[in-house]
């Protein structure tokens, strides 16, 4: 027997088979009188997407309530308090606030001042179950909900968006007069369970989220034009709730949505946490924590509350045209990471809003609300910046910058063998170019045989052609300690772009060194590495390069140090000094475990700045033995690791695992290296040591792209397995060198 979702999806295509609207409503009516002849309103809610706890949901009710009239000195029952939730799901926000209402209000709220959407077909027909249920059982009679609307909340602007009447385009006549019925109220209050994914994995997926032009330009005015980030993941679909909550609101009221939490933190946010300041009165945030990958050691199925691996927050925002405060209040709370969701929903249903000892978050300039730091990193020397970079400022050390090479389709062009490297790339050009051929560039009609990304699309449309060119074949530093051959095509790979021939000229033939370090929103540690080879956007973790020299178009070369970083230098140690000792410099200060926990929040914010210590010259020095520590891994001295073999197996299976107690690293079931110290594990790179970085790496994995597994999945570590003996024993040196001159750097 399939399981409730198999039936959700089947009857969902069913409906999609109609054309006609009303023929759809007919039969998905006949399908759930029929389905629900035995009707549980809570079982219903099992087939919505994401179920929102009864305990979250009775809390956010009970202290909107609680708010509304600290506020505004009304309740959520009363007249001319408008409720809506923008995406009900299966109604579950609406029936509790049916339970919380009183008898004697009920029935006048029911049929004028409470609201709801939908944009699903299937959970608007559960949702409007529920909902009539819910009132039947409390009431004792039977009453038609009608401010149920099917609609795209996020397409629905026809209140008057801004000045610019949005279009109404319905599926019926009755739905539209409820669409514009809805429009036409004051909104009070908006609470619920907005959508919050961030986009597709992987564009062969074909589910991209839709755009949504009214939402999006809004977005881009305000969240990311106060943005500090990059890149943005502002167009997130809980961003556009919220966006599309914020402009839908009355000029005195409330939102009150449980969301994705990387709001609190994320610098992504930074424009969204300076929108919630300038606009709102007050802001009140329960952080449930429980983010899987800013926490291993947590799993989301024990100890999140929606048992999934992002974060979760209850925000509660109020919005008074009259402010009384200059500045957003915000109080701020955060419950134990480690409690399970039992824990976490027990302490929701035992605490009330108003007894919550919250604590008072003052941001700092750029809208940090927690985490803050109380430190002198403002006064130091900023190492670049975006305004540098496009000669807006001057006032940084290296005038130019860049992250990592992003392909999109890594298994496509990267390989250890270029043999098969020049197979994949092969048939993957082939395949484009039949494509071509074919004329046909809708998703629909895309041979999804080879990794498609947005970009490759467009080249589809635009008609360009792929040619493979051996001379694009080029050694590449993937990952920490470990090397890829890469076939690069601006076609082919998404983020390779002329900042990459800035630093290594074109096809990548001139001579250069880079510091890689870990760009800024990282969730772990702090990492740096240099390297004389085109480096990988995901080597470090969001990965900045600093080259030391840059090329102009023409192939020129020019040192990347400006002229004011040296005269700072220079006017503040009182001596001639060599770009190159900077470039050293700072390469070992960005080393320096005093430096690193000092200044490790603004690490994670902000690109790093400088410190003059004393000593110039020392510092330098050791900057300059560690870079050549790790731009020589290659052919450094090997330690002296003891190699202990066996033969017990005929063809042994692959480990690549670390015994770091017993300094051992097993290779497979015939080969060991022993003789590891404790140091060699002490140099890390974000949350690994560089020798368990080559583990793996090296470690045999079947090939997420279907085609790669099935075609080109030609990689055994045996046939490496004496390559990498010989380079784990070189890095093992690397490793300990490394942590003995950084034990000098401790003062």
């Amino acid at each position: 027997m399939g399981s409730i979702r198999h039936y959700y999806d089947a009857i969902n295509a069913a409906a999609a088979s109609i054309a006609d609207h009303h023929e759809k409503q007919k039969f998905l009516k006949v399908i759930y009188e029929t389905f629900y002849k035995s009707y549980n309103p809570k079982a219903a809610d099992r087939l919505g997407v994401v179920y929102t706890p009864n305990e979250i949901v009775r809390f956010m009710i009970e202290s909107a309530d609680y708010l509304l009239n600290k506020h505004f000195g009304k309740y959520l029952e009363d007249k001319n308090v408008e409720i809506l939730d923008p995406a009900t799901g299966t109604g579950t926000f609406i029936c509790d606030m049916l339970d919380y209402i009183r008898a004697e209000k009920l029935e006048y709220k029911y049929k004028n001042e409470i609201h709801a959407n939908e944009v699903a077909i299937l959970p608007y027909y559960i949702s409007n179950l529920n909902i009539e249920f819910t009132y039947m059982q409390k009431m004792g009679k039977y009453a038609e909900f009608e401010n149920l609307c099917f609609v795209d909340t996020l397409d629905n602007t026809g209140f008057n968006y801004k000045g610019k009447q949005g279009s109404l385009d319905f599926f019926s006549e009755e739905n539209s007069k409820r669409v514009k019925r809805q429009n036409e109220k004051k909104i009070a209050v908006i609470i619920g369970n907005p959508p919050y994914n961030a986009n597709q994995a992987n564009e062969n997926d074909n589910n991209k989220n839709r755009e949504y032009p009214h939402i999006d330009k809004r977005i881009k005015d305000t969240f990311v034009k106060q943005s500090t980030a990059q890149k943005t993941k502002a167009y997130d679909m809980y961003a556009r709730f919220y966006r599309w909550a914020f402009d839908r609101l009355d000029d005195n009221g409330m939102t009150v949505f449980i969301t994705n939490r990387s709001f609190i933190d994320s610098r992504t946010f930074d424009g969204f946490r300076k929108t919630v300041e300038k606009e709102f009165e007050a802001a009140y945030i329960i952080d449930t924590k429980s983010d899987v990958r800013a926490n291993p050691k947590i799993a989301g199925t024990t100890h999140n509350v929606f048992g999934i691996q992002t974060g979760v927050a209850i925000m509660f925002l109020i919005k008074k045209q009259k402010r009384e405060n200059k500045t957003c209040e915000i109080r701020y709370i955060a419950l134990d990471d480690f409690w399970r969701k039992e824990q976490k929903l027990q302490w929701l249903a035992e605490n009330k809003l108003q007894n919550i000892p919250f604590e008072i978050v003052r941001p700092d300039k750029n809208s940090n609300w927690i985490n803050l730091a109380d430190n002198d990193f403002e006064s130091l020397l900023p190492l670049c910046s975006k305004d540098a970079k496009f000669g807006k400022n001057k006032k940084t050390l290296f005038g130019f910058f860049s992250l990592g090479v992003s392909t999109g389709r890594d298994e496509w062009v990267f390989d250890l063998s270029k043999k098969n490297l020049i197979k994949k790339i092969k048939y993957f050009i082939e395949r484009y170019m039949k494509q071509l051929e074919l004329g046909k560039n809708d998703n629909n009609s895309l041979d999804y045989t080879i990794k498609w990304s947005d970009t490759l699309k467009i080249n589809l449309r635009k008609r360009d052609k792929l040619i493979f060119n051996e001379k694009n074949i080029s050694s590449y530093l993937y990952r920490p300690f470990y090397q890829k051959i890469y076939y690069y095509d601006k076609k082919i790979s998404d983020r390779l772009t002329s900042n990459h021939e800035t630093i290594f000229g074109q096809n990548f033939t001139k001579k250069n060194f880079v510091i890689a370090f870990s760009g800024i929103g990282s969730s772990k540690l702090f990492s740096i590495l240099s390297s004389n080879k085109v480096f990988s956007h995901d080597s470090l973790e969001k990965t900045q390069c600093l080259p030391f020299y840059r090329y102009d178009s023409e192939g020129r070369r020019m040192e990347n140090i400006t002229d004011w970083g040296l005269k700072r230098f220079m006017g503040h140690y009182g001596q001639d000094i060599a770009k190159e000792e900077i470039f050293h410099y700072v390469y070992a200060v960005l080393h320096d475990p005093v430096y690193r926990q000092k200044y490790e929040l603004n690490l994670k914010r902000e690109f790093p700045r400088i410190p003059f210590y004393d000593d110039f010259h020392k510092w330098a020095s050791w900057g300059k033995t560690l870079m050549e520590l790790h731009l020589n891994y290659e052919t450094i001295e090997p330690y002296p690791l003891q190699t202990v073999m066996t033969n017990d197996k005929t063809s042994p299976k692959a480990k690549l695992k670390a015994d770091k107690e017993n300094g051992i690293v097993i290779l497979d079931e015939n080969s060991e290296l022993r003789g590891v110290p404790l140091e060699a594990w002490e140099y890390k790179l974000g949350n690994r040591s560089a020798i368990e970085w080559i583990l793996d790496q090296y470690q045999e994995k079947k090939p997420k792209d279907t085609t790669i597994a099935e075609k080109f999945n030609a990689y055994r570590f045996a046939d490496y397995k004496e390559q990498v003996i010989d380079l784990l024993k070189r890095v093992c040196t690397v490793s300990v060198k490394t942590v003995k001159i950084i034990s000098q750097m401790k003062r």
